[in-house]
């Protein structure tokens, strides 16, 4: 008689799970507390005025993030469930997570945290970063190791983030160098170190089919239509915000029609790749972060966008294949192609503009406000106060270092502590597959061959 297997490693994501909720449970019942009314009439118009002003902002990057970035992962045929779940999961968690952490570290007054919908939306930053990263090890992973990653990452995020904007004076007002750039190497990290020197074999189930692409499409569509929401809403109101918001869409929109030529003229006959439009229609919204608020010219954002575009679809078309073959990199969602590559020329692009652009006209009366609260502080007013653009430009390219160099270093690390046994990856044969981690009817009903239902069934308890 057949003995089965041991349960502890079926019980660990509900278990760890409902240990982190009931701690926060706590915590949040004994720390945590809302910003108290203000009495004066004059000061609780105000706060109004800019509660209605971000809502809008907030609801469409819920939107991003919970609906746009879950279907963009579900190009694959048999893990639409999965990556449209685990990033549900992973949402919650790291914002969760990083509320907590940013409230002991930022917002500790006497004794209490006090909630906003400001500190919600800087901690569903952090948790962006966590979505982003695990694109690299989609698929080959099980729940219990992404949510050690998003345990880890967040707060690496938030000490990296402190360094480059706060520390530093980046200016980075959507996300181009503190997300996308630190997101994109902390998952390569993760994702090198998991994986050591052995190419991963490619999986029979990890090529998408038609309707999974069309699913992915829908969610970069949605992305593409939110984005400017994402890059503006830490803008203070009036010129600078409205910079951003042009800036992005003629990013965003050279993007699109640029990776429609490319991606033609490297495929055969001339066809599009739906990988390429997924991503490659994207790459403007991460390039332009960097500068979306300064009062470049409209040519410039246009220029971005194209070239994002198409060192994204040239990444997809040569890079990612080299580096597999030299590096035995893994990378799923091909996330240095469209996070990495746009955020570095994103990056450099923040370098020119402050150089070449004015320095009375620079940036559009605008403050630069940092994720984790406060002002940035030296560059006030379209001026870049004592420093002179030489040294800004020298922080920004400087920041590009630290969060590429700190990401990876975390990332290789966070990478080592995924191989515990412990974590339960799954094995090689059952990767990419909902059946895993769903009770799914049809093939509860009908056992592929080869497989008893109760083969299945012990391969789930062992496994998940």
């Amino acid at each position: 008689m057949a003995v089965p297997p041991p349960t502890r490693p079926r019980c660990l994501l509900p278990l760890s799970l409902g240990l982190f909720q009931g701690a926060l449970l706590l915590f949040f019942t004994f720390f945590i507390t809302y910003d108290k009314p203000l009495v004066q009439k004059e000061d609780a118009t105000v706060v109004a005025d800019q509660f209605h002003g971000i809502l809008p902002f907030f609801q469409d990057i819920q939107v991003m993030l919970a609906v746009g970035l879950g279907l963009l992962l579900a190009f694959l045929p048999r893990y639409g469930l999965s990556a449209l779940t685990h990033n549900f999961l992973l949402l919650n968690f790291s914002t969760q997570w990083a509320l907590v952490l940013q409230g002991l570290l930022h917002h500790f007054h006497h004794s209490q945290v006090h909630l906003d919908l400001r500190s919600l939306l800087t901690a569903e930053f952090a948790a962006v970063t966590v979505l982003i990263s695990v694109g690299a090890i989609l698929g080959r992973t099980s729940p219990c190791q992404l949510l050690v990653v998003a345990a880890c990452e967040v707060p690496i995020y938030l000490a990296s983030e402190w360094a480059v904007v706060t520390h530093l004076g980046v200016l980075d007002v959507g996300g181009t160098i503190t997300i996308h750039v630190f997101a994109c190497y902390f998952g390569l990290g993760v994702s090198k170190a998991l994986f050591g020197a052995e190419r991963q074999p490619v999986h029979p189930k990890e090529s998408p089919s038609p309707p999974s692409d069309l699913l992915s499409l829908v969610g970069m569509l949605i992305l593409w239509v939110f984005w400017p929401s994402f890059v503006a809403v830490l803008c203070q109101p009036g010129d600078a915000q409205h910079h951003a918001i042009l800036n992005t869409l003629l990013a965003m929109s050279a993007s699109a029609v640029t990776t429609v030529v490319a991606s033609s003229l490297l495929e055969r006959d001339g066809k599009l790749s739906p990988s390429h439009l997924q991503n490659g229609s994207l790459a403007g919204g991460v390039a332009i972060g960097a500068v979306a608020d300064m009062a470049v010219p409209p040519v410039a954002a246009l220029a971005l966008g194209s070239l994002s575009a198409l060192v994204c679809v040239l990444g997809f078309r040569f890079l990612t294949p080299l580096l597999a073959r030299k590096l035995a990199l893994q990378d799923q969602c091909g996330i240095h192609n469209l996070h990495g590559l746009p955020g570095i020329l994103g990056a450099a692009a923040s370098v020119v503009a402050i150089l070449v652009v004015p320095e009375d006209t620079s940036r559009s009366h605008y403050s630069p406000v940092s994720p984790i609260g406060g002002n940035t502080s030296e560059v006030v007013g379209g001026q870049w106060g004592d420093r002179g653009a030489g040294r800004q430009a020298l922080c920004q390219a400087a920041g590009l270092a630290v969060a590429v160099g700190g990401s990876l270093l975390a990332g290789l690390l966070t990478g080592a502590v995924l191989r515990l046994p412990c974590l339960a990856r799954p094995p090689e044969q059952l990767c990419f597959d909902d059946s895993l981690y769903f009770r799914i009817q049809d093939q509860a009903r009908s056992p592929g061959p080869g497989n008893t239902a109760e083969e299945g069934a012990l391969a789930l308890k062992d496994r998940v």
